[in-house]
């Protein structure tokens, strides 16, 4: 039994953002049916690299849920659609403004024949104002909310983030109202709607460098992979890699120091506090360059740990997915799969003392259990 066990998930939602949701809430033990057309199913469905007949994309936010084929241009599989809205506690959507409402399965009909529902509506911008029509994609977000301008090399262009961060953190978002959501729901005995956004998402997560450029005006731009507020902060070459050095405290300037065989620089003026050495980083970086070019990333990675100086190599996905403590977490889940019996994907972060949650059923296949679901709902 998981924490959500006894409740349902309606996921109209396609593409990363809302499967990821509804696929966090089936981790936690919730029934999810996720609802797509019979002809092409989850966009997702076509991206490669294709393994065993399955796309690794779509199969990596798509566990734990049961599947569904719906054709809701037919007014059968329209009421259908509202049949299961019925019976759910949440249903999550990711379509344009008003295609829910031409389908008979918008906010407010569902609201008025379900009251406890939760509906979670996951678009570009936002449903209301003047970008409530945009077309909305994870790059495009990065570009039009200026993540991109503030990720890669200062003298470089700007790239997008090396994983669908505006998608992913959307899910998160959806989910922890959405879970908000169902505590209000125990005290009030009713369900209400939740409009999230990659747009408003993506602003939020721009925290300190929104503040400081309200505070300042000056525009936040790329710094690779240092840091704007903290020094040392980033990659540095060493004998045969690189290796992140991040130091936040002027306790572990102090301790790094020592470490390195440099004492001095702890009462070096330009170096002393943290606020010296982001204003001084050009003339710090090549110190430690030079400094950490003496030995592998390994050994200073090995000395800095057994100091708690915050340190690592930076690892490729291959050497991260192998980490003992990765495997120790059960951060990698073998999923069963009739036919991919070595599917192996990211596991449960989330880690609960009761009602843990679980690997239960591995992405369905297209449609995998639409007889199941409507001799449920009493139909063949």
């Amino acid at each position: 039994m998981g924490t959500l066990d006894g409740i349902r998930v309606l996921d109209l939602s396609r593409a990363l953002a809302g499967p990821y949701a509804a696929m966090n809430l089936g981790d936690m033990g919730a029934d999810v049916i996720k609802v797509e057309d019979p002809v092409s199913g989850d966009t997702t469905r076509g991206f490669p690299p294709i393994w065993n007949g399955q796309s690794t994309y779509y199969m990596s936010t798509n566990r734990n849920k049961r599947g569904i084929t719906l054709d809701f241009s037919t007014e059968r599989d329209r009421q259908i659609g509202l049949e299961l809205a019925l019976r759910s506690d949440i249903l999550i959507e990711s379509f344009r403004g008003g295609q829910m409402e031409k389908w008979g399965l918008g906010w407010e009909r569902l609201h008025e024949l379900n009251p406890r529902l939760i509906y979670c509506a996951i678009s570009a911008a936002g449903r209301e104002g003047p970008d409530k029509d945009r077309v909305g994609v994870d790059l495009l977000i990065q570009a039009y909310a200026g993540l991109m301008s503030i990720t890669g090399e200062a003298a470089g262009e700007p790239v997008r983030t090396g994983t669908s961060v505006v998608d992913l953190s959307t899910g998160a978002a959806a989910l922890s109202g959405i879970l908000a959501a169902l505590y209000q729901r125990e005290r009030t005995g009713e369900g209400q709607r939740i409009d999230v956004s990659l747009l408003g998402t993506t602003i939020a997560w721009m925290t300190y460098h929104a503040v400081a450029y309200f505070a300042t005006g000056n525009v936040p731009g790329r710094t690779g992979s240092h840091h704007p507020s903290v020094s040392p902060y980033g990659g540095y070459p060493t004998g045969d890699g690189f290796l992140v050095v991040a130091i936040a405290f002027d306790s572990h300037w102090a301790k790094f120091c020592e470490l390195v065989g440099r004492p001095e620089l702890i009462d070096d003026p330009r170096f002393a506090r943290n606020p010296d050495r982001v204003t001084n980083r050009p003339e710090l970086d090549p110190i430690l360059i030079d400094i950490l070019a003496s030995k592998s990333a390994t050994e200073w990675a090995t000395i800095m740990d057994a100091a708690g100086i915050p340190c690592s190599p930076i690892h490729d996905l291959a050497q991260a997915l192998a980490l003992p403590q990765v495997e120790y977490q059960e951060y990698v889940a073998q999923v069963p799969h009739p036919d991919i019996p070595e599917l192996k994907m990211p596991g449960i972060p989330i880690k609960f003392s009761a009602d843990p949650s679980s690997v239960r059923r591995h992405p369905p296949k297209h449609g995998e259990h639409t007889a199941e679901i409507l001799a449920e709902l009493g139909l063949g």
